[in-house]
């Protein structure tokens, strides 16, 4: 009787691994933490990132940290929508480091991985995936992280692969990222991940 209730807890545990986790509650930002001065709110159920006064480079930076997981954010650029995606990074004030699945307007890699602190642009979408953006409209971007290996997916196509070994075996905060400059406006909404 006792091996079959290590049994079943094993298999609980193991089933609960896999479940994706909202991390937007759609109410407020509980679970995340603002760095900088832009604005970071919720209207009508949905997290909307905004230029503020001082123009500058603003993160929503989740409170867990992750290794291994696919994220799935759905986003909606409503004006000049210079964003991105972090990845096992870590910030201080507005100096964060790590990896960043860009979001970005047409022609502008949306998909591609950029290491901020680092090397910069390790890999962009080939020209023709950018046909995959919808401006103006909601996408779906999906980022899996497993090991050294990363893949991106835009509203279901593949937008890059990449291995990178500097990735591997470290954990980090996921991050939403304000550009700067001014003009910013991205909407976001159903932000889940799946720890792998």
């Amino acid at each position: 009787m006792k091996n079959c209730c290590v049994l079943f807890l094993l298999a609980c545990s193991i089933s609960a691994l896999g479940q994706s986790v909202s991390l937007f509650n759609g109410k407020d930002l509980t679970g995340w933490k603002v760095h900088g001065t832009e604005k970071w709110y919720v209207d009508n159920g949905e997290l909307v990132c905004e230029s503020g006064p001082d123009k500058q480079y603003g993160y929503l930076v989740s409170d867990n940290s992750y290794r291994d997981f696919e994220l799935t954010v759905e986003f909606k650029q409503e004006s000049n929508g210079n964003s991105g995606v972090f990845f096992h990074s870590s910030i201080e004030g507005t100096k964060i480091s790590g990896w960043q699945a860009e979001v970005a307007p047409a022609g502008k890699h949306t998909g591609g991985i950029y290491e901020s602190y680092g090397r910069g642009w390790l890999i962009k979408p080939e020209p023709e995936k950018e046909k995959y953006l919808k401006e103006g409209d909601w996408n779906r971007l999906v980022v899996r992280v497993k090991g050294k290996d990363v893949t991106t997916f835009l509203n279901g196509q593949q937008m890059i692969t990449l291995t990178d070994e500097k990735i591997g075996g470290i954990t980090g905060k996921i991050s939403l990222q304000i550009h700067d400059g001014g003009g910013v406006k991205v909407r976001w909404r159903l932000i889940q991940i799946r720890e792998l």
